[in-house]
C-alpha cells in the first residue's frame, strides 16, 4: 500500500476547523475498502469510491497522518499458521500498574491484543499459541510471573470469526 510520501494536504471535504479533521462518506468508504483488502491499489480504491487517484491518495495520506489508519496488516488464519490454541486471558493487576504490565505483556509471544477494561477484571488479552501446552506455559509461566499480576482467568476460544466490513 502506498504511504503518504510527502503528499501535500489539500483541504478535503470532512475537515473540521482547527486542524482536527473528521471523516466524510468518501473517507469511510475508503476505510471499508482498505479493511477488506489492505493491498488494494490507489487506482482501484479511487475507481470504487468515484474520486480521482490524487484525491484518494491525499485522503489515505491524511488518514495515515491523523492516525486513523495505523498501518496495513495481513489477516492470518492462525490455525493454518501453526497457532491452533487461542484464548482470551483476563487479568487483575495492582492498581496503577497498567503501563508497566502492558510493556511486559507486549514482549510475550502470541499476544494479539491487549485492552485495559473496566469491570470484574482490569486487562483483557487475546493470545494465540501453538497448542494448549504452549498456552499453559504462557499463562502460568510468563503472565503469572509478572509481579503486578494478581490473578488470571483463561477463556478458551473454540472458533473465531473476524468481521470484515461489507463491500
Amino acid at each position: 500500500m502506498v504511504g503518504p510520501g510527502g503528499a501535500s494536504r489539500p483541504g478535503l471535504p470532512g475537515q473540521l476547523v482547527g486542524g482536527d479533521r473528521g471523516l466524510d462518506r468518501v473517507d469511510r468508504s475508503i476505510l471499508r475498502l482498505l479493511q477488506q483488502d489492505g493491498r488494494a491499489s490507489i487506482r482501484s480504491v479511487a475507481e470504487r469510491v468515484h474520486v480521482s487517484r490524487a484525491n484518494a491518495y491525499a485522503r489515505i495520506a491524511r488518514m495515515m497522518e491523523d492516525g486513523v489508519i495505523r498501518g496495513f496488516t495481513a489477516r492470518v488464519d492462525h490455525e493454518r499458521a501453526g497457532q491452533s490454541a487461542c484464548a482470551y486471558v483476563t487479568l487483575k493487576i495492582v492498581q496503577n500498574s497498567w503501563r508497566t504490565v502492558r510493556e511486559q505483556l507486549l514482549d510475550l509471544p502470541g499476544v494479539a491484543h491487549i485492552a485495559l477494561v473496566g469491570g470484574e477484571f482490569d486487562v483483557l488479552m487475546l493470545v494465540h499459541t501453538a497448542d494448549n501446552r504452549a498456552l499453559r506455559e504462557l499463562v502460568l509461566g510468563s503472565i503469572q510471573s509478572i509481579p503486578e499480576v494478581l490473578s488470571t482467568q483463561t477463556l478458551l476460544v473454540f472458533e473465531e470469526t473476524d468481521r470484515v466490513p461489507p463491500g
